[in-house]
């Protein structure tokens, strides 16, 4: 039903544009109208320089041949020896679907077979439905939180989430 694959050189544009649909959905009512454009113009375009870095194993998920949810994952930067999840998104056509499940089973794969016994991830406190998913798919809350300010000067709330891979 789902294929997941990793992005390759030429899915910048994808990767940006579901990062930049699910990114307006969900987190553009936390801040003003003009720095919620200039966000999410900045998603649509960041991606190309990502993927050229390498750092870190980007996926996509498609229905029918259409990229539909990504994740972006590595070492942590902040916990050795575990892996991050430093992006999940999936595209607002696609919420309900499955799709993000599946991606998130690869994705929790592939940090296995690159012998991560472990992963966490921070999401904002205020996205009831992010954190109904990352406990679906077996997380669970640390008990960590943190601000983090997206570059508007008014942080916002995370809370840490963690799991075996």
């Amino acid at each position: 039903m789902f294929t997941v694959r990793r992005a390759g050189q030429y899915d910048g544009d994808v990767l940006g544009e579901i990062h930049a649909a699910a990114w307006e959905a969900a987190y553009a009512p936390f801040f003003t109208p003009e720095f919620a454009t200039r966000a999410i113009q900045s998603r649509r375009t960041r991606w190309h320089e990502r993927i050229a870095q390498g750092a870190r194993t980007i996926l996509l998920a498609e229905h029918d041949s259409r990229p539909l949810a990504m994740s972006a994952s590595g070492p942590s930067s902040t916990r050795p020896g575990l892996a991050e999840i430093h992006t999940f998104f999936s595209h607002p056509d696609s919420w309900g679907s499955g799709i993000a499940t599946a991606l998130m089973t690869e994705t929790l794969n592939h940090l296995r077979n690159d012998g991560f016994p472990q992963v966490h991830l921070w999401t904002l406190r205020d996205t009831p439905q992010s954190r109904r998913f990352y406990a679906k798919c077996g997380f669970t809350e640390r008990g960590t939180a943190r601000t983090h300010d997206f570059g508007d000067g008014n942080p916002l709330d995370q809370v840490e989430y963690e799991r075996v891979c």
